[in-house]
């Protein structure tokens, strides 16, 4: 495991920093790397939200990564898929999910990313709202 900037070097893309590429028509015969989640957030709106898995276990959001260069650190983009069905209610896409049970298929390269970069089925996900504490926006004596 090394530690890694989200994000690819902004030197090479007019200066944007790219955090996520799309799954659909796109090869990753290398490069490959998994990003270890207990959860990730979604935002619709002014509104966050917390997503976990329905069992509690944690999860990988598949990645591929770049070597650095120059003064920008090795760094890496999330791969994102469709939303399933909890999510879609927010958002359109979300980050890939590879299963505790999928890691070496997914690092070793042996498998075709279409088999592994899919839609997570339905009921996988809980979603809830991360509440903000209320900015107190004067101050009584």
């Amino acid at each position: 495991m090394i530690e890694a900037a989200w994000g690819s070097n902004p030197r090479f893309s007019d200066g944007v920093r790219y955090e996520f590429t799309r799954s659909e028509g796109r090869s990753f015969p290398s490069n490959r790397c998994l990003v270890p989640a207990s959860e990730f957030h979604i935002r619709n709106g002014e509104k966050k939200f917390r997503v976990t898995m329905e069992d509690g276990n944690f999860f990988y959001l598949a990645a591929i990564w770049e070597p650095a260069m120059g003064d920008w650190p090795v760094c890496y983009r999330i791969i994102t898929v469709d939303a399933n069905p909890e999510v879609m209610r927010y958002q359109e896409r979300h980050g890939a999910i590879i299963q505790r049970w999928q890691v070496m298929k997914w690092l070793d390269c042996q498998v075709p990313e279409t088999d592994l970069l899919v839609t997570p089925p339905a009921h996988l996900f809980s979603v809830e709202e991360i509440l903000t504490k209320p900015v107190q926006t004067s101050l009584a004596f």
